[in-house]
């Protein structure tokens, strides 16, 4: 198994951009598992250090949508213990760049979103 480097537990805090983009890449987690996997194949509680707001049930649930839909692959290796790990497709890899330019977007556009939001909350009116 080749070493890269952990996950570093802040890769997606409070304020991560990801989190305001207004169309998906699968569910709400899915882009930042995408991130993850950007480096190589990672194991499940790999993952779980910078996912740590996302529950084990819809980390599980998350991984899923991607792997349907040709982004990750799920490999068992039975030896000498059962492990498993995720990796990225090279359908994945090719959505890093779109992915890439949706937080770019969302980054420039953040007081935007915030403000749309907050307004939604209220039952304000958008902003035009």
């Amino acid at each position: 198994m080749t070493q890269r480097p952990p996950l570093p537990p802040d890769l997606f805090d409070e304020l991560c951009p990801s989190s305001l983009v207004p169309f998906r890449f699968g569910d709400k987690w899915a882009p930042m598992i995408l991130r993850c996997l950007d480096d190589g194949p990672r194991r499940f509680s790999e993952l779980r250090v910078p996912l740590r707001r996302v529950t084990q049930k819809v980390l599980t649930a998350s991984l899923r949508g991607p792997e349907a839909n040709g982004f990750v692959s799920r490999t068992v290796h039975p030896d000498p213990k059962l492990r498993v790990e995720y990796a990225l497709t090279p359908l994945g890899r090719s959505v890093l760049e779109p992915l890439d330019a949706a937080c770019r977007w969302t980054t420039e556009h953040w007081d935007e979103l915030l403000d749309a939001r907050e307004n939604a909350e209220n039952g304000a009116a958008p902003a035009s």
